[in-house]
């Protein structure tokens, strides 16, 4: 009977109706048993567990939950009805849909007697076996069809088929808990037309569902599939219809519906009593495409991902040239001492190319003592290090969600004066940074590593004309969440920058005041990458390429004090930049069926105010400090960032340092005692929700 079936629909969609089949794929159906304490007479809903393994259908006439079990996920071809395991206890009279909370403890049963929802909580989850009912919930609906919820519980939707249709919104106080429901917003209908008239003029059973993301919402009619956008996820505010897909050839009554997790398979029940087929599989060629495809460019997470790409990459330039003129800045504020060697901090990367990059580009060298013998003018090298942090957030568009940006990294270099009067220099910046995206748990986490070249050239007794050139290589691990869904990608990408910058200093008594005119400059090429995880969302993405350049006017103020336990130079900077960069575009298409799909004009061209406050503090017994914090501020976006370094050195024999990596800070402290060397390194991750801390202690023999 299956083959007949299936022989009939192959005809009429290669012959008869393509058009109106060209995003849906018949697949299978199954027979949902009519008789028995395992039956169901006239089945109406159907639900899964959130990995597939386990289907429910309930029915409006053997007043049950049955459960399947699936030996491979979302394929109805290997269900397994499972004897026994039914739900009875306090069961609607007239079941129509069943609904389950996000974890499987609790599921809601729509009664088309009562015109009410029951309420039940089950021992273990998504085990229908361990029912046990705690109440229901009267929402006054005239003819209560389905009921769906957000994917955090906090807003559920009604479909109430009396008079001409209307689809509810309720807002909740705690998730999937409607005791106390609020009334946001009624769906009736959009252009010119009931919700009725939309869904196909009949007055038949139906159903209703979501996208994962909460984009896209669907409700059945008679054999009909009706197609709705939203233009916010989960809000009924603003719904656009995209059309009805007819689904005779199997159907006769279309009554629940269901997705897998990312779309690309759909089951419609059909309650039709002379049919003995009741539960039907259908593949999707794109996630949630009943009557279009997702389209990527509308979807704010999806554009937000895009754009805090770009923006990551713009970024990395600025944070990757400041620590650089930073250590040009305390050169000047410092230039009159013999020891330039600041913040002085020896790093061990776990990556062994760091390592070597660390041992043989920048020669390391500490003083035995505290005897300053190490000379800038004599040629010797100058050694520094710098750890920063940086919190940022940009606020959500009308196109993009918002983004919440954490930047830590950790900068060493050296540089020396040439016979030429001219200081070189060489640094490595080791960063990450994380982003997350709207709210649904997209995230771009970036690292990057980059190799700095630059110079200070003397114009004269306080001017001077910076200028750098580095490169960086960009490793990106993507994810892109739409609910119960995500998709994974991993991006790789190369980075050519460079900055120069004019300044000239005006002193005063100790007082000194230093304008500066700048300007950064780049390119950046992200590689082509395919997402993996959801087979109807992942996205292809081409090879895109990011200009950058900004051009800035800012000043800075310090002055210098000095006392009996060292020097205290505080310093405070004001910068206005704007960024001139070109637009860039990117190209992506579906893995599933070649949609293509193009972001232009990605830019986030604006006008920033940064301001900065620090002090550098220099003592006679060894230590040195350095701090420093930044807001940098334009109209949609703000980022705060964090710079600290200290070194500690009291003896030939015994030194401290302290630094902040990542999200975690570091002290170390190395001692000689007798023929023993004693480190201790300890470490506090003090961003973490669940702190991580430790204690390493090695001692060996310096014979």
């Amino acid at each position: 009977m299956k083959l007949i079936k299936r022989i009939t629909f192959i005809i009429i969609f290669l012959f008869i109706n393509i058009n109106a089949f060209g995003a849906i794929s018949y697949v299978d159906d199954i027979d949902v048993p009519a008789n028995g304490s395992n039956g169901q007479n006239i089945p109406h809903g159907v639900a899964f567990n959130s990995d597939g393994t386990r289907m429910y259908v309930i029915g409006a006439s053997a007043n049950r939950i049955i459960q399947y079990t699936l030996s491979t996920p979302f394929d109805i071809s290997e269900a397994t009805l499972l004897a026994g395991s039914v739900c009875t206890e306090g069961i609607a009279a007239d079941g129509l849909k069943v609904i389950f909370n996000s974890d499987g403890t609790k599921f809601f049963i729509v009664d088309d007697s009562t015109q009410d929802v029951e309420i039940n909580t089950l021992t273990t989850a998504y085990d229908i076996s361990t029912c046990s009912n705690t109440g229901s919930k009267d929402f006054g609906t005239n003819n209560l069809r389905d009921l769906k919820f957000s994917n955090d519980g906090k807003k559920v939707f009604l479909y109430d088929q009396g008079g001409t249709h209307s689809l509810k919104q309720y807002s909740l106080s705690s998730a999937f808990d409607i005791s106390n429901p609020t009334l946001v917003t009624t769906y009736t209908g959009s252009d010119s037309k009931t919700l009725k008239q939309l869904t196909g003029n009949e007055n038949k059973v139906n159903g209703l569902a979501f996208s994962s993301d909460g984009s896209k919402m669907f409700v059945t009619n008679d054999t009909k599939i009706t197609e709705f956008t939203l233009s916010n996820p989960f809000d009924l505010s603003n719904v656009t219809s995209e059309g009805r897909e007819n689904i005779s050839a199997q159907i006769t009554k279309i009554s629940g519906i269901a997705f897998n997790n990312d779309g690309s398979k759909m089951f419609i029940v059909d309650f039709d009593t002379n049919k003995t087929s009741d539960v039907h599989e259908y593949d999707l060629t794109c996630g949630f495409g009943v009557k279009k495809c997702i389209d990527p460019t509308a979807n704010k997470d999806d554009v937000a991902s895009v754009e805090s790409q770009s923006e990551g990459t713009k970024k990395l330039i600025q944070h990757t040239t400041y620590p650089v003129l930073n250590r040009m800045e305390w050169l000047r504020r410092n230039s009159g001492r013999i020891n330039l060697t600041n913040q002085n901090i020896k790093f061990q990367f776990n990556n062994e190319m760091l390592n070597a990059l660390s041992s043989s580009l920048i020669p390391i060298y500490f003083s035995n003592d505290n005897s300053n013998e190490l000379n800038y003018q004599n040629s010797n090298w100058s050694f520094w290090s710098e750890g920063t942090i940086s919190i940022g957030s940009v606020g959500d568009s009308e196109s993009s969600s918002s983004k919440s940006i954490n930047t830590s990294a950790i900068t060493l270099g050296a540089d020396k004066k040439g016979e030429d009067n001219i200081m070189r220099g060489i640094a490595l910046r080791f960063g990450t940074d994380d982003v997350d995206v709207g709210d649904l748990g997209s995230a771009l986490d970036m690292s990057s590593f980059g190799l700095t070249f630059y110079e200070s050239r003397p114009r004269g007794e306080q001017r001077f004309v910076d200028h750098l050139i580095g490169l960086s290589f960009i490793n990106s691990d993507l994810i892109n969440n739409s609910g119960s869904a995500s998709t994974n990608g991993d991006r790789y990408g190369e980075q050519l920058y460079g900055s120069l910058s004019l300044r000239d200093t005006f002193t005063r008594n100790r007082l000194n005041f230093t304008p500066k005119l700048k300007i950064n400059y780049g390119i950046t090429h992200l590689g082509a990458y395919t997402e993996t995880g959801a087979t109807g969302l992942n996205l292809e993405f081409d090879d895109q390429y990011i200009g950058n350049f900004t051009s800035s006017l800012g000043t800075s103020i310090d002055n210098t004090y000095d006392f009996k336990a060292g020097t205290f130079i505080p310093y405070f900077d004001f910068e206005y930049y704007a960024d001139m960069s070109p637009a860039s575009r990117q190209e992506f298409s579906y893995t599933s069926n070649g949609e293509n799909f193009l972001l232009k004009n990605i830019t986030n061209s604006t006008h920033n105010f940064m301001s900065g406050i620090g002090f550098d503090f220099i003592s006679e017994n060894g230590l040195t400090l350095m701090t420093k914090y930044t807001r940098d501020q334009s109209n949609d976006s703000k980022n705060d960032n964090f710079v600290i370094a200290l070194d500690y050195k009291n003896s030939q024999r015994s030194s401290y340092a302290m630094s902040i990596e990542d999200t975690s800070a570091k002290l170390s402290h190395n001692k000689e005692l007798n023929d023993f060397k004693i480190n201790f390194d300890s470490h506090y991750d003090f961003l973490d929700d669940d702190p991580e801390y430790g204690l390493y202690v090695e001692i060996s023999n310096i014979k």
